[in-house]
């Protein structure tokens, strides 16, 4: 088959996008929820440069190729994907919200952007309502030393999944991790305002980070919460859920 009757099928530019050695392994990335920053310096480029094209490219599986404001791209299924979607759970989703707040804040800046799961979860009782996260774990509001390094590893394999999607990067092997710009998922209804800070540190204090019920299935979770908070719909319809891995 001639190059004219190839490009008649596919534009000379995706042709180059797809058949580019970093496509591979991107793409699956990108279906499976993957969140691709500034940060992943290759990769970010990549999309960058081919973006017009990919973005036609995935509309043919009825999923969108997403710019957010911070830079970073992602995957957006429709209901109507053949790209698969599932949801994040309640301590994932509010502890994006921590982590979106921390990016935020300025201990970020004070800490060379580098924070620990001990400091994480430290910043997550300080912020949280105390009760609800025990309930999270024990279905009870008040819980035992047990019951915290229960809701410890409940938060390290939390952390685990948003590392897979993007929004942290690892440094080393004790648990340190420096918060990527792609946690802005979860702050997408703080962008614009007077005090993002102030508003994120409201949502987390009003426990309007976390969904109130956790769905059965990896159905669309527009009858579990608030319909006018759209892009966190999204991101709760959107992202594939990560298997757990050993401690980050």
């Amino acid at each position: 088959m001639s190059l004219t009757n190839i490009e008649e099928f596919m534009p000379e530019k995706l042709a180059k996008a797809i058949a580019n050695p970093l496509f591979p392994a991107l793409d699956n990335a990108l279906r499976s929820g993957r969140h691709v920053s500034s940060e992943d310096l290759d990769n970010h480029a990549y999309l960058i440069e081919f973006e017009k094209e990919l973005a036609l490219f995935y509309r043919r599986y009825n999923a969108e190729l997403v710019r957010a404001p911070e830079g970073f791209l992602y995957l957006r299924p429709r209901s109507t994907s053949l790209i698969g979607r599932s949801v994040l759970s309640e301590i994932d989703m509010l502890v994006g919200k921590v982590l979106c707040f921390l990016y935020l804040s300025p201990e970020r800046l004070a800490h060379e952007g580098i924070f620990t799961n001990q400091e994480l979860f430290d910043e997550l009782l300080v912020l949280a309502d105390e009760q609800k996260l025990m309930k999270l774990v024990t279905n009870r509001a008040s819980g035992s030393d047990l019951d915290r390094e229960k809701l410890f590893d409940k938060v390290k394999t939390s952390l685990r999944r948003l590392r897979r999607l993007g929004m942290l990067i690892p440094i080393g092997e004790n648990g340190k991790f420096r918060i990527s710009e792609s946690v802005f998922r979860f702050g997408a209804d703080v962008r614009t305002g007077d005090d993002v800070r102030e508003a994120q540190l409201r949502l987390i204090r009003d426990g309007e980070a976390v969904v109130h019920q956790q769905p059965s299935s990896q159905s669309s979770l527009l009858d579990d919460v608030d319909t006018n908070n759209q892009e966190e719909l999204e991101m709760q319809q959107d992202v594939e859920q990560a298997v757990q891995e050993s401690s980050i």
